[in-house]
């Protein structure tokens, strides 16, 4: 699933692409989008911004429209010039915005819908987003007292409840717990002042490492590393290693399936103890 380091780095350079372009197309498998655009056409419209905002990225328009699409596990915007080949089946398109030197293509985006900057602001799923660990206002007080309301949630499901921080996905869920040395069954309530603070700064370190603008690509994960290792297969502390020896201390590190959704989550036992 793209986290939030993948939806920031393709809204940057979509950002660089498309700002303060005009639309010269506009096609959409989604009959909602193609109803708006049939009576308020997203063609002659200038793009002004594109920007992330946890998992979901907004689309600004002039005319008052903004496209919000959320990815959730398989969708990707890729940007080529016109008449480029594309790397995704045309059977995968599901959003295409072009002006005259790129064409943005949105591929499997299960999420998409047109805004106005009103409804944007009373937006139900986003006005309960917490804070966004890649803003330039990130609130750390806030997000601490947003974990103290579910002190009775395991560490690892907090992390990815986007009503206490926005961004974190599976990936980053194991990584930072990794390296707070936080064993995922604890609940909140167990972490000490200290611990919540070193969470949420790991947290927040992490992401921001890996949208550095050295790494401008509209691909999930490309160049994600959390070990700051050099070596290409040493890019992740745990995540996908269960049964393999821990690289900090060389202990087998642990996987399960948790959660309703049967989410992946990996740690050292050693190096994350439980609680005893």
């Amino acid at each position: 699933m793209p986290e939030g380091d993948t939806i920031f780095r393709a809204a940057r350079t979509l950002q660089r692409a498309l700002a303060g372009a005009t639309v010269t197309r506009f096609e959409s498998m989604f009959p909602a989008l193609n109803r708006v655009d049939a009576d308020r056409p997203l063609a002659g419209r200038t793009v002004e911004t594109v920007t992330a905002l946890g998992k979901h990225m907004l689309m600004a328009f002039s005319g008052d429209l903004i496209l919000r699409t959320h990815m959730r596990m398989h969708g990707s915007w890729h940007l080529y010039r016109p008449g480029e080949r594309w790397q995704r089946p045309a059977r995968d398109m599901r959003i295409v915005v072009e002006t005259g030197r790129f064409v943005a293509v949105g591929f499997n985006v299960p999420v998409a819908e047109f805004l106005t900057a009103r409804e944007l602001a009373r937006h139900g799923q986003l006005g309960t987003l917490g804070p966004d660990l890649l803003a330039a206002d990130f609130d750390h007080a806030t997000a601490a007292k947003r974990f103290r309301a579910h002190n009775a949630d395991t560490v690892a499901d907090a992390l990815l409840n986007q009503r206490i921080l926005a961004g974190i996905g599976n990936v980053f869920k194991s990584e930072i717990l990794f390296v707070a040395r936080l064993h995922p069954h604890r609940t909140v309530g167990t972490l000490s002042d200290d611990e919540l603070t070193q969470l949420i700064v790991e947290a927040r370190r992490q992401l921001q490492a890996n949208v550095l603008d050295h790494a401008q690509t509209l691909s999930p994960a490309v160049g994600r590393r959390t070990t700051r290792s050099l070596d290409p297969a040493a890019k992740l502390w745990v995540y996908g290693r269960a049964g393999k020896p821990c690289r900090r201390c060389g202990a087998l590190v642990h996987g399960e399936k948790s959660g309703a959704d049967a989410r992946n989550t990996y740690w050292c036992p050693r190096c994350q103890p439980a609680l005893t």
